[in-house]
């Protein structure tokens, strides 16, 4: 699911990204990988090479990756293709036989080709447990040797992957899935960007231009069980002679079509493995109401218009990634995806909650193994699910400490976003201290009334708001005065950006 997307463009020795180098050293972020766990890459590598290779050679497909410009860690290379009936030779399905639909490969990079369990560099995995992503710069799960070159799915490059084929009835319905290791060959990188234009220009072979007409299929298919999906702006700060300036890049079409086959994959490893009674499901309860309050207050404070018989499904899909205030709102609708978490069942004992709410349907991570640590697992449980046998034991040893882990990335992940944020608002307005804005209060401390979240119209900014002994008006619009705006606080429990009833 989404993530808050920031990016900083401009000096590297401007005060902002001096600002975001030191809070990597306040944070303990590390700045490299050990020798041992280097040296161990390195083997690994090695040793791919000389081992026998997956007996499935798929390197006669045509795959192709879609990520942003200038992605290296390239976890999912797919290729999309009408089905014309039967199993088009391809055996192991348990599924429909009929005429027509479509038929989606999804090569997922197969990382534990490269990371013997117990290894040292096994250990530093569960140690970062995910890739920690900056505005400037990114710090990986893996050493980049193996992430950003023998491990990822480069174009024409031969790799070990997880190989997932789902056929999909006309109306891109699931009628049959296997997965089972792979060697695959990337012919194109292509970005959103490009997916897009030859979409739009008639240009598109094939496998790309079915990307649209599943990826609709698909949307309507969720539209109909319930399901949300957010496709987060980006928001970029962007620094011209010493000052900066915020601005949203809208998302594409093409990435949310690219978004529904991951979903659709992701879907299809948690159906495999409830029905085979082991796995590890990435869940998410129905929101609470007063989350759900909070978001209405910060639409009233973006001017959002959400008539109270409109659902919260409804109105996001309604709403215009194009115009600021909708793209401001719809990074806070992230805010209702943080209760989700890791739920591990054994033994056909299924847990109490096996969805995620806002895809409305059983889930699992377990396309992006080089980015996060859980896909790993993940991906061994349905090769194992699929061939009809027995799950590793290094795999089921791992299961009930991967949610507590997990946690803890995401905990660590959100502090660094949270940080990340605070200190580019902070670079935004550091010459405006003083200055009078319009906002709204979104929240209000239960036990200190007189403090609270504001959210301003413009710029879109949400920042600590600390009364003057009075209570704050709740959901109300409120003149306030910016009294803080100070990149370089290292205090943690003072904030960078802090307002004041004006």
């Amino acid at each position: 699911m989404p993530r808050r997307h920031l990016r900083v463009t401009g000096d590297p020795e401007s005060p902002l990204r001096v600002a975001l180098r030191a809070l990597r050293t306040e944070l303990g972020v590390p700045a490299g990988f050990p020798p041992e766990v280097v040296a161990e890459a390195e083997r690994a590598e090695r040793a791919e090479r000389a081992a026998p290779p997956p007996s499935y050679d798929a390197t006669d497909i045509p795959f192709f990756t879609v990520a942003p410009p200038g992605s290296t860690d390239l976890d999912q290379a797919l290729h999309l293709s009408r089905r014309t009936g039967g199993h088009g030779g391809h055996g192991g399905y348990r599924g429909h036989n009929g005429f027509g639909g479509y038929r989606v490969r999804y090569a997922v990079a197969d990382i534990a080709a490269f990371v013997a369990p117990g290894s040292a560099l096994d250990a530093e995995t569960h140690r970062r447990v995910t890739t920690l992503y900056f505005p400037d710069e990114k710090v990986p799960l893996h050493p980049p040797r193996l992430s950003e070159d023998a491990a990822g799915l480069l174009p024409e490059r031969t790799r070990p992957a997880v190989l997932w084929t789902v056929d999909l009835d006309a109306d891109g319905r699931v009628r049959a899935t296997d997965v089972r290791r792979a060697l695959v060959r990337s012919r194109a990188r292509l970005s959103h960007e490009d997916v897009q234009k030859q979409i739009d220009t008639g240009t598109a072979g094939e496998p790309v231009a079915l990307l649209e007409e599943i990826g609709q299929l698909r949307e309507r298919l969720e539209v109909e069980r319930g399901g949300i999906s957010l496709i987060v702006p980006e928001q970029e700060i962007v620094e011209r002679d010493g000052e900066y300036t915020l601005t949203y890049r809208a998302p594409l079409p093409a990435e949310g079509w690219n978004a529904q086959i991951s979903l659709l994959t992701g879907m299809a490893a948690a159906d495999l493995m409830l029905a085979h009674g082991t796995g590890v499901l990435r869940t998410l309860p129905a929101a609470p109401g007063g989350a759900v309050g909070r978001l209405r207050r910060t639409a009233t404070a973006l001017h959002v218009d959400w008539p109270h018989h409109v659902s919260y499904a409804r109105l996001v899909r309604s709403l215009d990634p194009y115009e600021p205030r909708h793209a401001a709102f719809l990074l806070e609708c992230t805010t209702l995806l943080r209760g989700a978490g890791y739920t591990v069942f054994r033994n056909g004992v299924l847990p109490d909650i096996t969805t995620h709410s806002a895809v409305a349907a059983p889930y699992a991570h377990c396309t992006a193994p080089l980015r996060r640590l859980v896909d790993r697992y993940t991906a061994e449980i349905c090769l194992a699910a699929a061939a009809g046998e027995e799950i590793p034991d290094w795999v089921l040893a791992a299961l009930d400490a991967l949610p507590g882990e997990m946690a803890e990335g995401a905990r660590r992940a959100d502090a660094v976003e949270s940080a990340c944020v605070d200190i580019a608002e902070a670079a935004l307005l550091r010459d405006r201290v003083g200055d009078v804005f319009d906002g709204y209060v979104v929240d209000r401390a239960e036990r200190r009334p007189t403090t609270g979240t504001v959210q301003l119209e413009t710029p879109a900014v949400v920042g600590r708001i600390e009364g003057h002994g009075e209570q704050l008006p709740l959901g109300e619009r409120l003149s306030v005065r910016l009294t803080r705006a100070d990149l370089t606080r290292t205090d943690p429990e003072a904030a960078k950006v802090l307002f004041a009833p004006a």
